[in-house]
Order: C-alpha cells, then sequence, then structure tokens
C-alpha cells in the first residue's frame, strides 16, 4: 500500500499520519527526514543536498528524486510506504512514478486533506512546538497544561517565525497555486481522493481508512 499524504499546512497531515504509522505497518516518511538521513549517512547525494543546504538554497529536483529512491528502496518500504511533503509539483510526480516503476511498485492512494483557508490561519497562527521534542500543539484548538511548558517533556514552547498570519496566509496562497496541477495529475491516474479536514481527527481517519481498505 503506496500512499501520498496531500494538504496545506494546518491540515492536519501531521496528526493523520502518526495514526496511520500506528494503523499499518508502513513508514511515513517526510521529505525532511529523507534529506536528514542522507545527510547523516553521507550518501553521495546526500552530501551532494548539504551543498545547497548549507548555501540557503532549495535541492534541485535531480538530487531530491535521487534521495527519494535511495529512501524507498529500502527494506521497510516492502510492504508500502506512507510519502509526506512530496511530491510537490507534477515534475516531482511524474520523476517519481519513474522511480516506482523501476522499483516494481506504483502510488494506490493519494489522499488530499482540506481545511477553509480561515481555519487554516487560525491553526497556524495558533500552533506552537516543543524546542526539545518537537511535540505539537494549538494555543486555542489543543493547548498545553501549562502556557509555554511541554506537557510531555517540560521543554519550552516557541512559535515558527513563517506562522504568523500575514505570512501564514501567503504560504497557504503559494500552495494552492503550485498544487492545483498536482491534484488534476492524480485525479486522471483515478487514485486522488479528497476530503475534510475541519472534523475531528476520528472523523478524518475513518475516512482515512476506508480508503486505504479500498486502495
Amino acid at each position: 500500500m503506496n500512499v501520498i499524504l496531500m494538504g496545506p499546512p494546518g491540515a492536519g497531515k501531521g496528526t493523520q499520519a502518526e495514526i496511520i504509522k500506528v494503523a499499518y505497518p508502513i513508514p511515513h516518511i517526510s521529505t525532511g527526514d529523507m534529506f536528514r538521513e542522507a545527510v547523516q549517512n553521507e550518501t553521495p547525494l546526500g552530501k551532494e543536498a548539504k551543498m545547497y543546504m548549507d548555501e540557503g538554497k532549495l535541492v534541485p529536483d535531480k538530487v531530491t528524486i535521487g534521495i527519494v529512491e535511495e529512501r524507498l528502496a529500502q527494506d521497510d518500504c516492502n510492504q508500502g510506504f506512507l510519502l509526506d511533503g512530496f511530491p510537490r509539483t507534477t515534475k516531482q510526480a511524474e520523476a517519481l512514478d519513474e522511480v516506482l516503476e523501476r522499483l516494481d511498485k506504483k502510488i494506490d492512494a493519494a489522499i488530499n486533506i482540506t481545511v477553509p483557508t480561515d481555519l487554516l490561519v487560525r491553526r497556524m497562527v495558533g500552533r506552537v512546538s516543543c524546542k526539545d521534542c518537537k511535540s505539537i500543539y494549538n494555543l486555542e484548538f489543543n493547548p498545553p497544561t501549562q502556557t509555554g511548558v511541554c506537557d510531555k517533556c517540560g521543554g519550552s514552547l516557541t512559535q515558527r517565525s513563517d506562522d504568523q498570519e500575514e505570512t501564514a496566509r501567503r504560504r497557504l496562497e503559494v500552495y494552492s497555486e503550485q498544487t492545483a496541477p498536482l491534484l488534476a495529475y492524480y485525479e486522471k491516474q483515478g487514485v486522488l481522493h479528497t476530503l475534510r479536514g475541519d472534523r475531528e481527527t476520528r472523523e478524518v481517519f475513518a475516512d482515512i481508512k476506508t480508503i486505504l481498505e479500498h486502495a
């Protein structure tokens, strides 16, 4: 079962990904995790990606695709995978399909979580995370027991600079512009499933579970 999890910032992808990887024996693979692993393991592609990252530049698609292929070829992906944060463009999606063909795999479902813009902004602006264990809270919807302190490890909570309202709205605009062609790409393949994320977490997962069981 090979799945892509899509949705704008604040849609709840991280929350659902955590539930999915507990319910199903497939690894949750985010773009950030792949880069960090490749850099840490000092693979040739990891070293090349680090050069761009150290200079504050975007890692070229060719390098990104290579790192994706390295990751998807690992044994823990034999039963499937959950891709989060990749692909972001149709060019990357086409390259991913080529990688999967070489690995004798295919995408079974592309799950797109949608949430109204105003709610996304409220979620993003209220989001804080632990500097130590990276746990995420929302000051409005899921506040910590003690203001500014992580419930899990006692670390201090901070807000990302790009979670300010003006920046958040711009991020959502950019996401929408970039993602529209990608959604059309997977819809044409017959694997796109769009569901509402402005509901209780368990309700969203119930829909995801139905999709995965029929994928």
